[in-house]
């Protein structure tokens, strides 16, 4: 009796500590990136760059295709276009990227179209982020409108998920995820988007559909991410963030959404005014 009562507390247990890592490392590094994209500058571009090194390396990790020549040519890659994105030289970082990612393919052994779409996702999420902050109007407020519509899609689905339970959204992908989470997800990036308008830094009619939009692609980006360590029967990108795996695992959904925004913002504002395309309607 007494093993068959354990062991729900020791379950209980472990999911307690594990949402107090997550809710410590979310204190600790959500803080520290927004300050970083407010001062922007290279100390953004740098972080954003070493993330992107980050999420092409667990990439490789997940399909199990980590050859050493595929790995450096990436990150020479990676470097060298933040360097080009840090000086305005934006034809020149893509051609960079460019090259790099048919470098990746070129020198790859096995599982080619991996690790070049490993290297083509860490370069969109690198050249989106960096593009946003450098519209030095419209930029800053862009860029942590799409973290917190992220940050409460993911808040607002844990909470829902684990409260309301009921349905799984696609439990051959991610057995955990429910409708009930997906939906709490939107409703609090609606939220957000109700708090920009608040503060007048955008209207109803534009953030609240954006908002919403965003929340839908950051759900698929972590969806995206679910099918591909599925496919691989790994559960965890790496353990470098406590209680939230790897950087692909916590920023699967940023990067679908922040490439998104890009677009849109490049589409409406051209490649001096992502933001304020963004932003502005």
């Amino acid at each position: 009796m007494s093993n068959g009562e354990s062991a729900p507390e020791s379950v209980g247990g472990q999911s307690s500590r594990n949402l107090l890592l997550r809710v410590a490392a979310a204190v600790v590094l959500a803080p520290l990136a927004i300050a970083i994209a407010y001062a922007g500058g290279w100390l953004w571009t740098v972080l954003v760059t070493l993330v992107a090194i980050g999420l092409y390396v667990e990439w490789l990790t997940i399909v199990a295709a980590r050859e050493g020549r595929v790995v450096a040519s990436g990150i020479v890659a990676t470097v060298a276009a933040g360097l080009c994105l840090n000086e305005g030289w934006i034809g020149a970082a893509f051609i960079v990227l460019l090259i790099g990612v048919l470098g990746v393919a070129a020198i790859a052994q096995a599982r080619r179209g991996w690790m070049a779409g490993g290297f083509l996702y860490a370069a969109a999420a690198q050249a989106a982020s960096v593009l946003m902050r450098l519209d030095t109007r419209n930029g800053f407020v862009a860029l942590v409108f799409v973290l917190l519509v992220v940050w409460a899609t993911d808040i607002g689905g844990y909470f829902a998920g684990r409260s309301i339970g009921g349905p799984k959204l696609w439990p051959r992908v991610s057995p955990k995820k429910t409708w009930a989470g997906a939906i709490g997800g939107f409703v609090a990036s609606l939220v957000v988007a109700c708090g920009f308008v608040a503060f007048d830094l955008g209207k109803a009619a534009s953030l609240l559909p954006l908002g919403a939009v965003l929340s839908i692609v950051s759900q698929l980006g972590d969806l995206f991410e679910s099918a591909i360590k599925r496919r691989f029967g790994v559960k965890d990108s790496s353990h470098i963030i406590p209680g939230h795996g790897g950087l692909l695992d916590r920023l699967d959904g940023f990067v679908a959404a922040i490439v998104l925004a890009a677009i849109l913002g490049f589409v409406r504002g051209g490649m001096d005014g992502v933001g304020r395309g963004l932003m502005v309607w």
